[in-house]
């Protein structure tokens, strides 16, 4: 079995840094931007914090993307003959559909809040009574939101732990043997 570390090195840092950035945003950015002295500071202070991590939370999306892909091609043979490859990777590829598409949503509605650069704001994702309807209205969805993708990348760091351990020799043995020699 060749060794894929470039592959497992981009999906794991990639996949690291999108949850463990977006974890960090709803659990400090956006509740300390409530700190800032005045309503309009709020919005802008979440805003810039939002913006900058844009970029990073990008290159970390697309580090894990390819690294899944290496992956996906490095163990093909596994996917094919071990038994529980294929259905956790279907697992892993339904849990990164949800992620993405939840990232890219939360980016959209991300987008309408930080176009008011001094919006009134109690926090990055709670409206104060002066912020524009449209802009309320993306802040209550994104106060849902920004826990969902770490749920959802955080589901995957577990799934990725069980891929893990179906690499076990052990497993890999029992799997195959499972596939070949099926019980009625």
């Amino acid at each position: 079995m060749a060794r894929d570390t470039l592959s497992r090195s981009l999906h794991d840092v990639g996949l690291a840094a999108w949850f463990g950035g977006t974890l960090a945003n709803a659990v400090a950015l956006n509740p300390a931007a409530a700190e800032a002295s005045t309503s309009t500071d709020r919005g802008a202070v979440a805003n810039v914090g939002w913006d900058r991590w844009t970029p990073v939370n990008a290159a970390a999306i697309g580090a894990h993307v390819l690294g899944s892909v290496g992956q996906l091609i490095g163990n093909k043979g596994r996917l094919q003959g071990q038994q529980g490859v294929a259905s956790m990777s279907v697992a892993k590829t339904a849990l990164t559909a949800a992620a993405l598409g939840v990232t890219a949503y939360s980016r959209v509605l991300g987008k309408r809040v930080s176009q008011e650069t001094r919006m009134p704001a109690e926090s990055g994702t709670q409206p104060d009574t002066g912020t524009p309807p449209s802009v309320a209205s993306a802040q209550k969805q994104l106060r849902m939101l920004q826990w969902a993708i770490p749920a959802l990348t955080g589901a995957l760091v577990v799934v990725t732990s069980f891929a893990g351990e179906q690499q076990r020799a052990s497993e890999v043995k029992s799997g195959v043997l499972r596939k070949v020699l099926p019980t009625a």
